[in-house]
């Protein structure tokens, strides 16, 4: 069965971008990644030189400096959605606030592809989701874990102020 490979741009430090096709995870083989351009040329990429890949919905390349247009780099208020909310510090002091699935394709992608997925806060960019690799960061900050409540607690809570008697008979 083929895996699946999704439109990417990839960010080097230098500044430089690479368009290709990547697939969601395992995609990093030693210390490289290997993008499958939009020409059909495989292009190897220093993994240790990767400032993000972005998922995206189109290409954009007229898109000149911002073909990724994450759009804002921080949360408003609060994340809805469930997951990690992280603040990602990079090695060229920019930052970038996403939110992470916290399952074990998080752990996978740690362990295999060393690095972090995140969404970004602007949900109606072109990117969809980021990889960020290791090297490329200098801090991770927990800023908070959404979740959804737990329906056993909301029972045992409500089970519990049930009314016995009636105006105290």
């Amino acid at each position: 069965m083929a895996i699946a490979q999704k439109k990417t741009v990839v960010r080097q430090f230098d500044g430089s971008v690479t368009w290709g096709y990547l697939p969601q995870n395992g995609f990093v083989t030693g210390e490289t990644v290997e993008v499958l351009d939009t020409s059909g040329r495989v292009i190897p990429l220093a993994l240790n030189q990767i400032k993000t890949i972005a998922y995206v919905k189109d290409f954009n390349l007229e898109g000149g400096t911002d073909p990724e247009q994450i759009g804002r780099r921080s949360f408003l208020s609060r994340p809805r959605a469930d997951g990690l909310w992280l603040k990602l510090g990079f090695r060229d002091n920019d930052s970038l606030e996403g939110l992470a699935n916290f399952d074990l394709g998080f752990i996978e992608s740690l362990l295999d592809d060393r690095g972090l997925t995140v969404s970004p806060p602007d949900a109606r960019s072109n990117t969809q989701r980021l990889f960020v690799p290791r090297a490329a960061l200098i801090s991770v900050q927990v800023l908070g874990f959404i979740g959804a409540a737990s329906k056993q607690k909301t029972m045992a809570r409500a089970s519990s102020t049930i009314q016995t008697q009636l105006f105290g008979e």
